[in-house]
């Protein structure tokens, strides 16, 4: 019986256009190198400028990547339209997005706040879900596939206590996924998402800091531990990749089993 052997250019990334959001800070940062190391080229977004110019000139600096950036708040109407044409725009097309950016307003159901669950909504299911359809398009236009990769949450899977708003809008973001995957597959485009538990970046360490909150997720979670950025990066660099091109439309748990249950 032959061996199957693993082709290690298939996580290349070479001549590969990726346009991240978020990506000075937590995940999207620790993604921006994991593409760089893979030799994308990349275009970084984000709503603040020093913030962006200091990533990409680290990028060029450690890593000789071609890095362009787009200042773009995402939670304005015409946010994702005119940064899909930005992106586009800044080498000549997009070969992959990389939907990462994210807010959370921990709150229960009994002291739910309208304006931060309207916030919630448009910046994690809106803003993402208009910029995929929008980089999708310019995709199909291209005529030479792509890929769409979804950062989203465990809380897209399993429901969370205090995170009304974010489980609703992270369940709506993986369900608009797979209609990317069903809708542009025809394309040679593939759409998924990556789900997440609780990952120890800044926010991470914010929200589940304290020990009393921490122990009772923990306890749910098969391997007793959270997860670091650098995990759910390689996730998404193999979903990005072409080691993945008969994946599409998957929700891909990083999550050390807790939504197997």
């Amino acid at each position: 019986m032959t061996t199957p052997t693993v082709d290690p250019t298939t996580l290349r990334l070479d001549g590969k256009r990726a346009l991240i959001t978020g990506a000075t800070k937590g995940i999207g940062a620790d993604i921006a190198v994991t593409l760089a190391r893979a030799g994308a080229d990349l275009i970084l977004s984000g709503r603040n400028k020093v913030e962006l110019d200091e990533a990409a000139a680290t990028l060029r600096r450690e890593h000789g990547t071609r890095v362009a950036t787009v200042v773009a708040d995402l939670a304005d109407t015409d946010g994702p339209d005119a940064l899909a044409r930005a992106a586009a725009d800044a080498f000549g097309g997009l070969d992959i997005l990389i939907n990462n950016a994210g807010i959370s307003y921990p709150h229960s159901v009994l002291d739910l706040d309208t304006e931060q669950y309207d916030a919630v909504l448009n910046v994690n299911l809106r803003a993402p879900a208009l910029l995929a359809a929008r980089v999708g398009s310019i995709m199909v236009e291209q005529g030479t596939g792509g890929s769409i990769v979804t950062v989203a949450s465990a809380a897209a899977l399993a429901p969370l206590r205090e995170h009304y708003s974010y489980c609703a809008s992270k369940a709506g973001l993986v369900m608009a996924t797979k209609v990317l995957a069903l809708e542009l597959g025809q394309y040679g485009i593939r759409a998924n998402s990556v789900c997440p538990t609780v990952v120890l970046t800044e926010m991470g360490q914010r929200v589940w800091g304290e020990e009393t909150k921490a122990a009772p997720m923990l306890a749910r979670i098969p391997l007793g531990r959270f997860a670091i950025p650098q995990e759910v990066s390689n996730t998404v660099l193999w979903l990005a990749s072409d080691a993945a091109s008969m994946i599409s439309g998957v929700d891909l748990p990083v999550d050390g089993g807790y939504t197997m249950g």
